[in-house]
């Protein structure tokens, strides 16, 4: 026995410098090879783009959606209809990916295929999911999902957005704001109150070619930049009754969806964190200040290990909840728990990384600041972190606090 555990005593170093906990150890081979395949393609694709879109403000949001299609990341986690059926960690490791070039890229995967594709998959008829999933999984058509408004984010149950009946027809008049993807989508999920006689919050399956739809793009963004961002005006926009997803009433049905996109935004962000870190760490041993390396100064080491310690602690958090989402199935408040741990550290590595390039932190040839500034949208979007406390808050103590 102790001759076995002696020649275990010194195991081989991990590739990375970044994983100084070994987590390829406990991957698997499959695991491992998605996540070099998104890896490559973000470097071919994305990589030598990202900052030119970023700084323009536009994203070719439709041939990424094609490439990313081809690749079978869209909708990756959903079974059948075209999609390709991956477990829950192989889409966790996806976004990391895909969120290292940029949040703005993750979110044209995530809103597609876990809030757009998944409403349907999970709520829509058997025609809903014939007509829209397999050209949603190749990318051919673009999906939003609209359940904020103006003057209703973090409370949907009090939204303004109508369906009346007419006859057979559903007729919807209202707003939705800050929707990824929903000036160049070709379907939108949008979330109405149909009347407590109707289910009340009801979701629908709309054309964005239906009359009276139309989604202006939102410019003057600071954050998100590489990433169509819209409002949705509903004016009197008619649709057949066949429209409306029959399968979930009330809140449960947008908020279930906001679940799979909160799960892959609690690997994502990581992927931002992660890509601020290595260009810290890659700098600091490069860049001379009073004749020795940054790196060799302990205060630069000791951010370094706290932001490596964080970044670990949040990739096994991601990979424990991966697991028992792919066995168990999760709970809101386990999402709720990845979401703000992982977002509100990642959004610190970030800061502190660019702390360490000093003046050069603030350029847009490090990626660095691009990171920090959709990191403050990645801790509101799908819930802010003062929710997501209040949700941890409820499960600790079993009394509600958001009223």
């Amino acid at each position: 026995m102790m001759a076995s555990m002696s020649a275990h005593a010194t195991p081989p170093r991990p590739s990375s410098p970044l994983d100084i906990v070994h987590l390829d150890a406990v991957l698997t081979d499959e695991e491992k090879a998605i996540r070099d395949t998104v890896r490559r393609v973000c470097d071919d694709v994305v990589e030598p783009n990202i900052v030119q879109w970023y700084e323009s403000g536009d994203l070719p949001a439709r041939e990424l959606a094609r490439e990313f299609g081809a690749l079978g990341l869209l909708g990756m986690h959903l079974e059948g209809y075209g999609c390709a059926g991956m477990s829950a960690v192989d889409y966790g490791l996806a976004c990391v990916e895909l969120e290292a070039s940029d949040s703005g890229i993750r979110s044209l995967v995530s809103v597609q295929g876990s809030l757009a594709m998944f409403a349907i998959w999970r709520f829509g008829t058997e025609e809903h999911k014939q007509e829209w999933l397999p050209r949603m999984a190749a990318g051919e058509a673009i999906g939003c999902f609209g359940l904020t408004e103006p003057d209703h984010g973090s409370d949907p149950s009090s939204m303004r957005t109508r369906a009346r009946r007419d006859g057979t027809d559903w007729v919807l008049t209202g707003r939705k704001m800050w929707i990824t993807n929903g000036s160049i989508a070709d379907v939108a999920v949008v979330w109405a109150n149909a009347g407590e006689e109707n289910g009340g919050i009801r979701g629908f399956v709309v054309p964005t070619s239906t009359p009276g739809f139309s989604a202006p793009k939102i410019s003057h963004k600071l954050s998100l930049r590489a990433s169509v961002t819209s409002e949705l005006v509903l004016d009197e926009v008619r649709l057949p009754a066949e429209a409306i997803l029959p399968e979930v009433t009330g809140l449960k049905g947008p908020l279930s969806c906001l679940s799979e996109a909160r799960y892959g935004i609690l690997w994502g962000a990581l992927g931002a964190a992660r890509s601020s870190l290595e260009t810290a760490r890659r700098y600091t041993t490069e860049r001379t200040q009073f004749g020795k390396p940054l790196a060799a100064f302990q205060l630069t080491q000791a951010k370094l290990a706290h932001m490596s310690t964080e970044l670990q602690l949040g990739l096994l958090l991601a990979l424990h909840l991966g697991r028992l989402k792919d066995s168990l199935g999760l709970r809101p408040e386990q999402v709720s728990v990845g979401k703000y741990n992982n977002v509100t550290k990642s959004i610190e590595i970030c800061r502190t990384s660019r702390t360490l390039l000093g003046a050069n932190g603030i350029s847009g040839e490090f990626p660095i600041m691009r990171h920090a500034n959709n990191l403050e949208s990645v801790l509101t979007y799908e819930g802010t972190a003062e929710m997501h406390a209040l949700v941890i808050g409820q499960a600790l103590t079993g009394v509600q606090a958001f009223r």
